[in-house]
Formats: C-alpha cells, structure tokens, sequence
C-alpha cells in the first residue's frame, strides 16, 4: 500500500513538488496557529475576526482566475516558486500589522499568494504525472496536510513557550524562502523551453465550464465544504456537544487531520488499484456515515472515531478532483483547475458560514446532518469522475 512512496521520494521532480506542497501547507498551519494572537492584539471579537478573515479568502478567490495568464506568461514551475516567495513574505507580515486596514491588505495580498501557489503547483503534479506517467497528486497532497499540522504545532508551542509570534512567522517566511531557492534547479527544468508558451495557445483560457467540469465543481464543492466545516467547527462540536474536556477540544480535529493525511499518504496506490470514480465514491460514503454517526452519537470517546471517519473519507476528494480538472479538455493549461478552485474556495470558505446559520436555527448536530447528505451526493454522482 505504501510501496509507491519509496518511487515518489526517489523521483527528483516529484520530490520537489512534494516539497512545495509541504512548506505552502506550512505556511497555512502557522498562520492559523497565530490567528488567536492577531485576535487579541486588535481587540476583535468573533465577528470582526470572521470579517477581517474574508480579506484573506478574498484574495484567494480573485487571484484564481489571474493565475493562468501568470502561468502561462512564466510557466508552471517559476509561476509556483514566484507566488510561493510572495506568500512567504505577507503571511510573515500581519504580527507587524500597525493597522486593521493595513492587516485587512496583507491578508488580502497572502491570500492572493496562496491561490496563485495552488494553481500551479497542482499544475507542475499533473504535468509530472503525464509526463512521466506516475500517480503523484495523493502524495502531493499529503505532504501539504502534513505541512499545515506540523507547522500548526510548532507555532503554537513556539508561541506557548514565549517566542513572539512575529519572530517565529518571519523565521517560517524565512525558511520557506530559502527552501523555493534551493528547489529551482530541480523544478524550472520540468517546464521545457517554451512549453508553457506553445501549450498557452491550445484550448481556451476563459471558457464557460463544460458539463463534466461542472460535475467536478458541484464535488469539490460538497469536499470542501466538508474539510471547511472540519476545520472551523470540529473544536465547537467537541465542546458544546460532545462536552469533552476542556484540553481535548481539539482532538477531534486531530484525529481528523491525522486520517485525511493517512489516506492521501495511501492514495495514489488506491487510485492507482481501483481507479478514481470509486475511491471518490467510497470516500464519500465513509464521510456521510462519520457525519451522520457525529449527528447521532456525540459523545467520547467514539467522536473521536467518527471524527475519523471523516477524515479518511475527504481525504482523497481533492487529489481526484484537482487531477480531473487540470485535465478538463478544451481548456488551456491551469484553466480548468483555476476554474474548479474558485468554487472550491466558495465550498471550503462560505459553507462554515452556513454551517453557522443552520446551527442557529436547528442546531450544530443537524447541521453536520446536512453536511453527511452532501457527502452522499458527492458518493452517488462520483461515477461521472473517470481516472
């Protein structure tokens, strides 16, 4: 089952694609470690802070469509290290903020960064996979999930220990700056001289999306919309339903994360055996059931299980879908994956939003109810999703 991890790390390009899924992952876990400290410095209560974070889900969602002429003009490979240095830089930035205006345009800019990285390294994995005819995507994936929980820890033990929370995001930027540099010979290479130019011109830059990348897009919205829902509720759901204790809030969402980079770990051998339509339809299958189980049965030590089964079910969504969509014919490199990551973002951004509303209105069990029949659909319709 792992076999396929020894020929990825051996692989050079793969392993450096790898890399930058990891350090933007890390990139990710700091900053969301540090958003408690942003919160206290200005004074924000919890709906100032949800406003001030849509400046950062602003920019992902502007800059998508952007990031394929950004790709196209300098080629996945350079577009990937660029954005990925440009992250770096304003994700260090918000701990020096002297404003919440000024705060509101680096989050606008580190999410800009974000997306851009997104799109083209997605891009550098699909065009190693068909170059070299390997299953890359899962393991990519994995390595970012690994990167947001490694870097997630480390800042808040950093942080727990008396570093500064500016010293220890500039020291990340840092270290992650560097780490661009010294993958560009690896990386530059995998774009052959003028590729990116000669595969601009093929296929449509901006197109209305075809019926199998709608498809797509409605899937990716039922995944994210579930891994935004993990990612925003887990530590509530923990504690105002299931009582937990209160140093075990964030289990939930441990066990979660561990078991989405588990499977992503395990995903390309799985694709690889038993093809994408029914990884994604048995994935969604496993979620459902973890959700409904969460709706049903909240209580400790089997939250912690079902929580699990969440994971493990979402896990391999966003490698399927990223793979179909930067294949989506009639498009031009990057278009089609762009196009599935602006509503992908929609899906992983607003739906903890309606997860707040239904919540209000019903309660927090039977919003994630709602949450398990989105997975269902997602496991119904996953049959049009063809490897």
């Amino acid at each position: 089952m792992f076999a396929h991890l020894s020929t990825f790390f051996q692989h050079s390009s793969a392993r450096s694609i790898g890399l930058v899924f990891a350090v933007q992952g890390l990139l990710f876990g700091t900053w969301a470690a540090l958003i408690p400290f942003v919160k206290h410095k200005f004074g924000l209560d919890e709906a100032q802070l949800g406003l001030l974070l849509l400046s950062l889900q602003g920019g992902v969602m502007l800059m998508n469509p952007f990031s394929v002429p950004i790709l196209h003009r300098f080629g996945a490979p350079a577009a990937a290290l660029g954005s990925l240095v440009a992250a770096a830089v304003f994700f260090s930035l918000p701990m020096l903020a002297p404003s919440i205006w000024s705060l509101a345009i680096v989050l606008f800019f580190a999410g800009a960064g974000f997306a851009s990285v997104n799109v083209a390294i997605n891009t550098c994995a699909t065009m190693l996979e068909t170059r070299d005819q390997v299953g890359i995507m899962s393991t990519c994936h994995a390595l970012w999930s690994s990167g947001a929980m490694i870097g997630s820890a480390l800042a808040g033990t950093a942080t727990g220990l008396g570093v500064l929370p500016a010293w220890w995001s500039g020291g990340v930027a840092a270290f992650v700056i560097f780490t661009a540099w010294m993958l560009r010979n690896q990386l530059l290479p995998l774009e052959k001289g003028g590729q990116h130019k000669h595969t601009a011109q093929s296929g449509q830059k901006f197109a209305w999306p075809s019926a199998g990348l709608w498809l797509i897009i409605f899937l990716s919205l039922c995944t994210n919309v579930t891994e935004g829902t993990m990612a925003d509720w887990s530590a509530v759901f923990m504690r105002d339903v299931v009582l937990s204790e209160e140093f075990a809030v964030g289990w939930g969402f441990a066990a979660y994360a561990f078991c989405m980079a588990a499977g992503r770990f395990m995903g390309d051998a799985l694709i690889g055996r038993f093809g994408a339509a029914v990884v994604l339809r048995m994935g969604g299958a496993v979620a459902a059931a973890g959700l409904f189980l969460l709706a049903a049965f909240p209580h400790m030590p089997f939250a912690l299980l079902w929580f699990a089964m969440v994971g493990a079910g979402v896990s391999l969504g966003a490698p399927v879908l990223y793979a179909a969509a930067a294949r989506a014919p009639g498009m031009a490199q990057g278009a089609g994956l762009a196009t599935m990551n602006t509503f992908a973002m929609v899906g992983f951004f607003g739906g903890p939003v309606l997860i707040g509303f239904l919540a209000k209105m019903w309660s927090l069990p039977a919003a994630f109810a709602v949450v398990g029949a989105a997975a269902l659909w997602w496991a119904w319709q996953a049959k049009g999703v063809k490897k």
